[in-house]
């Protein structure tokens, strides 16, 4: 049997970080910018935040240095991309790679260690991220669909031209929103190693990967992005379960909350070829 309230809580451990990446990626997203460094933005934000936190104590210090690293590691991609001209994709799989390799250095020379990296002391900061979630979700909706940010940045993607025409800059916009996303990507790093209590090499365990798809499985829109990281949440949860209790090929277990989220983003994409038509 499945005990209820430690299986809600894992699911909602697992979605957390997800959540807030896809929230961040859905500005890029929406503006036109696909953006794929989500994994090292977590990262370095993970790392950033155990560092500060073991030698302030600070869940809030902890939490604003991870958010720092994210955004200036966010800036220097929208700097290669926008001021240099690089590729998008190229220059997001570079920041991946950057991310990686940085915190193994930084690690090495602050605390001598390539390996894990443990607090000094705990922080229960479980309910205070979940409540920042929720705000930051009605932030966002309200940001993307109530005001004239919103309604520029959703112009970047569909409608270029008549931006151009008022004077507006669309790169403008989507430097901001790949900035946003190293906001909320560095506050899910932060989470990932402050409710842990520890830092693990390469422990984003491609979360942002799959907040990418979680992205257009809820449909870019804020709402449905919460959905659908709940439900690849649980599908996961439900796997670290059952392997436990079911006599069935691990393998096959821990390929279901892809596979489940494989489904979901077919059925998905026939509702919404089938609303075209």
């Amino acid at each position: 049997m499945v005990n209820i309230l430690p299986f809600l809580k894992s699911t909602v451990t697992i979605m957390i970080p997800i959540f807030f990446a896809a929230c961040g990626g859905l500005f890029p997203a929406l503006a036109g910018t696909l953006n794929i460094a989500l994994e090292g933005l977590l990262l370095i934000g993970a790392f950033s935040s155990l560092a500060v936190f073991n030698f302030t104590g600070s869940a809030a210090a902890a939490v604003a240095s991870a958010v720092f690293a994210a955004v200036l590691l966010s800036s220097l991609h929208a700097f290669s991309v926008f001021k240099l001209r690089a590729n998008l994709f190229i220059s997001g799989i570079a920041v991946n790679l950057l991310s990686s390799g940085l915190c193994i250095v930084l690690s090495d020379k602050i605390f001598k260690t390539k390996g894990v990296v443990t607090a000094d002391s705990g922080a229960d900061i479980f309910l205070s991220f979940i409540f920042t979630g929720l705000f930051l979700l009605v932030i966002s909706w309200i940001a993307i669909y109530k005001t004239p940010f919103g309604y520029r940045l959703r112009a970047c993607d569909k409608n270029t031209v008549a931006l151009v025409s008022l004077g507006i800059k669309p790169d403008h916009f989507k430097i901001i929103a790949i900035l946003i996303s190293g906001v909320f990507c560095g506050i899910g790093g932060s989470f990932l190693s402050i409710n842990l209590g520890a830092y693990v090499p390469e422990m984003s365990a491609g979360k942002g990967w799959i907040a990418l798809a979680v992205i257009f499985l809820g449909a870019r829109k804020p709402f449905g992005i919460l959905a659908a990281a709940l439900l690849f949440a649980f599908a996961e949860s439900f796997s670290n379960y059952a392997q436990g209790i079911w006599s069935i090929p691990s393998g096959l277990i821990l390929a279901f909350p892809y596979v489940c989220t494989l489904i979901a983003m077919i059925v998905v994409s026939i509702i919404h070829k089938k609303n075209k038509i």
